[in-house]
């Protein structure tokens, strides 16, 4: 018992002699607010010194208005009594002379004709009641009287007038009470029966108490119990999903990559010419693709005329799609299907020694594409992208990069398979293996660029490497989320619990 005492906070302290009074009195003898005195007898609960228990009850209020019409009257008794000395009186003189609003004298209208205290004809009001239903109390009005009361002490009559008045703005509130009884053990009787002093304990070590050897000898610190529990903190952190980018990125540029970035919104040019992807090709539809009503210049003369001989005649050796290019398609906007548009944007853009040295470039970025939202399927999906501009490279380069990479993103083992994808030529399909579940994950494609596409961006045919798996796959088998819907819910309960990417 002696440490159980050594251990109690001022608070406790303070709120121990006032046990058997109720909250209200614990605050105002102890002079301290609620919130205190409630967590100080959570703390005492925990060193079994009180039980606290909780009775829950509703209690039927005056609203803001209800107390206003408790002391005015209800709108239907001020219209009543107008009504009673004029018996038919024109709707627009009647609001007038009850300085109801719209909203109260359509209720009082509505209330009154109920009851066949009134009928409405030709835009007037008559009055059809005598005195004694004139001076008879309503139910409303009783029930308004009657407030604060249990509510379940409402009669049934009580309850009815209740649910009427509640579709009324602000008149009845049923509110909930809770009521907290606190039953001092008898540990706590021995402990509260004993002499304590807080001066006797330290709370903490300050300036002043090292300075002064009489502030501290002969004292006793006061124990500390960090083993009950307390209200769980959540600090500040990066969503999930950026947690995972941030990681994927930081990979990339260890490896030597810079970093790729551009708009939402492409010409079909850039999303779909320039990758030598047919005007004709399924992937151009509506129900592939979000076209926006708008068009977007093409660049330079020389590319446009480069891509357009690829598509109609072929070039490096191929012989094209065989059809008449259309500039006003390769105008139309469209929110980017994929992240190689970017790709493109930077292959056109390097200089000379630039293809002399080599270069290495990746994104990591969101796409959109029309698809039906279910559990695997989204509109938008992230994808990280990666070029390699190399006279030298060649397709075991390109896995041994992929390799590195989705080895430093945690799985160990990676396989290709042999895939087509329009402008890349050799393809491979990247599979990864789930430990767990003893499944292999197909992640997405990489190849090497086909020449109809690195001729006309780079003016000859030069080794590029390149690859645009999905992002969001891994996500969710690291997060172990089931439905990809759950990447962009932003559930608040669902944040809190995730776990930290760590690889």
């Amino acid at each position: 018992m002696k440490k159980l005492i050594e251990s109690l906070s001022p608070n406790e302290r303070k709120i121990l002699p006032y046990l058997k009074e109720d909250i209200n009195e614990i605050c105002k003898k102890s002079n301290l607010d609620k919130v205190s005195v409630l967590r100080a007898l959570e703390y005492l609960q925990n060193k079994k010194i009180v039980k606290i228990s909780y009775d829950k009850k509703k209690i039927v209020e005056l609203g803001v208005n209800g107390a206003l019409y408790n002391k005015k009257g209800l709108p239907e008794r001020r219209l009543l009594n107008i009504l009673s000395q004029k018996r038919i009186l024109a709707l627009n003189e009647a609001k007038k002379q009850s300085s109801l609003s719209d909203e109260e004298f359509k209720a009082s209208i509505g209330a009154l004709k109920k009851k066949a205290l009134i009928e409405l004809k030709n835009g007037k009001i008559i009055f059809n009641a005598n005195k004694e239903e004139i001076s008879k109390k309503s139910p409303e009005e009783s029930l308004i009287e009657s407030l604060p009361i249990e509510f379940e002490a409402l009669s049934q009559e009580q309850f009815q007038t209740l649910k009427s008045l509640q579709n009324r703005k602000d008149i009845i509130e049923v509110k909930e009470e809770k009521n907290i009884a606190v039953e001092i053990t008898e540990l706590g009787e021995k402990i509260k029966n004993s002499n304590i002093k807080s001066s006797d304990f330290i709370e903490q070590i300050t300036p002043e108490i090292l300075e002064k050897e009489k502030l501290w000898k002969g004292k006793k610190f006061r124990r500390y119990d960090v083993l009950s529990p307390v209200p769980e903190v959540y600090g500040g952190k990066r969503h999930f999903v950026n947690q995972a980018i941030d990681y994927a990125r930081n990979i990339w540029v260890e490896m030597g990559f810079e970093e790729m970035t551009g708009n939402m919104i492409q010409s079909s040019f850039w999303n779909f010419d320039a990758l030598f992807t047919a005007q004709d090709h399924p992937v151009r539809e509506m129900q592939d693709t979000f076209f926006i009503e708008k068009k977007i210049e093409l660049p330079d003369k020389k590319l446009v005329k480069a891509v357009r001989d690829a598509h109609e005649k072929g070039i490096g050796g191929s012989i094209g799609w065989k059809y008449t290019w259309n500039e006003e398609e390769a105008k139309k906007a469209v929110l980017r299907t994929h992240t190689t548009c970017l790709s493109a944007h930077t292959l056109a853009n390097l200089k000379k020694e630039d293809l002399i040295k080599g270069k290495k470039f990746f994104a990591i970025g969101k796409c959109l594409r029309n698809e039906t939202v279910d559990w695997s399927h989204g509109f938008e999906f992230n994808q990280t992208e990666g070029i390699v501009i190399d006279k030298n490279a060649n397709f075991r380069n390109l896995l041994g990069y992929l390799k590195e990479f989705f080895k430093k993103m945690g799985f160990e083992e990676i396989r290709f398979r042999p895939a087509y994808f329009p402008y890349t030529e050799p393809s491979v399909e990247i599979d990864v293996f789930h430990p767990e579940k003893k499944v292999w994950l197909e992640l997405g494609g990489a190849g090497i660029f086909r020449p109809e596409v690195t001729i006309p961006l780079l003016g000859e045919n030069i080794p590029v490497l390149a690859w645009g798996p999905g992002f969001d796959r891994i996500l969710m088998d690291y997060y172990e989320i089931k439905d990809l819907r759950e990447l962009y819910k932003n559930n608040i309960s669902q944040l809190r619990k995730m776990k930290w990417w760590m690889k």
